[in-house]
């Protein structure tokens, strides 16, 4: 594996994949020897010309084709979801070429995928699509510092959430070996958040604390994890909130039941510094944690810190 190169993919480029990924590469002032950009030098200088600028640094690029008259700014565009696509398979051929140790990931959209074909729910299953073997499964995790949130769901809607003993054992006992393989973290100490209000108050407002989380973290306790009781996510959360402007948390990870139960409070705490880590694959994939923004694209106005972290947290976890 090549342990000194980071693969970027330009994403969307109808969104601001490109231009946050070139303003995040001129602030972070990275060697060119640690890129290689899966995407187009051609949407790189499209987007320099449209914007007045000028000079562009000579990164070397993956070169995926794509039709100019595709290229947008603010549409969500069949070509550019297949254009999107295409840089997340680059990305991981040349992972399996042992051309690149990790990925950092511009933003899709998920519908634009949809109308190129490719029926995932995001990149982490596409990613997972081609990098996973024997068995491995990719999980999100969201890292602002040391503020960590694991989604045990991803991108599935709410009614469709459903937590059990067997989902619980197997993505806490991963989230585990990753803490202590990748991060360092000797003995990782966990949170959970329940997923009823108030952990169901003994079954009142639900039974899936006695019934699935209980057995669940009997047999997590067996095997030497250090993790709570299921907690209520709100005042779980709000000392976390607490712990994070103190700049120290007292857990390792939080562990979220459902997409918005972990999200809202890392994004409302540290959106420009929070990561969307891929975990659990043989190499750590990140990312911006937002989207394509189109509503912005077209303006040249796009903050680039949490691209900025998503490419300062793959250098750090080249393998």
């Amino acid at each position: 594996m090549n342990k000194n190169k980071i693969c970027i993919t330009l994403g969307d480029y109808n969104g601001i994949g490109p231009e946050i990924t070139l303003k995040a590469l001129e602030r972070l002032n990275i060697g060119r020897e640690k890129i290689i950009i899966a995407g187009s030098r051609i949407v790189f200088e499209k987007f320099n010309s449209a914007h007045g600028r000028k000079n562009m640094p000579e990164y070397e690029f993956c070169e995926i084709p794509f039709d100019e008259k595709d290229y947008q700014p603010g549409k969500e565009t069949a070509g550019a979801g297949e254009f999107s696509y295409r840089c997340l398979e680059a990305a991981c051929k040349l992972v399996k070429e042992k051309r690149a140790g990790a990925i950092v990931t511009a933003p899709v959209s998920k519908n634009a995928l949809h109308l190129a074909g490719h029926d995932f729910s995001g990149q982490t299953e596409v990613i997972e699509k081609f990098l996973a073997h024997d068995g491995q499964k990719a999980e999100m995790l969201f890292c602002a510092r040391d503020f960590r949130v694991l989604l045990l769901t991803r991108h599935v809607q709410l009614s469709g959430v459903k937590i059990t003993k067997e989902l619980l054992v197997e993505k806490i006992l991963r989230l585990n070996g990753v803490l202590k393989e990748k991060f360092n973290i000797a003995e990782p100490s966990l949170a959970l958040c329940a997923l009823n209000p108030h952990a169901g108050e003994n079954g009142i407002l639900g039974n899936e604390e006695t019934e699935e989380f209980a057995p669940a973290l009997s047999n997590l306790y067996e095997c030497g994890v250090k993790i709570t009781r299921p907690m209520p996510a709100d005042t779980l959360f709000a000392a976390a909130a607490q712990d994070f402007r103190l700049g120290a948390q007292r857990y390792d990870c939080y562990v979220a039941c459902y997409h918005d139960q972990g999200l809202i409070p890392v994004k409302m705490l540290a959106m420009d510094e929070c990561v969307n880590m891929t975990i659990g694959l043989d190499v750590i994939r990140t990312s911006p944690a937002h989207g394509t923004a189109y509503d912005i694209a077209p303006y040249s106005c796009a903050r680039a810190e949490s691209m900025e972290a998503a490419i300062l947290a793959a250098l750090e976890f080249l393998n």
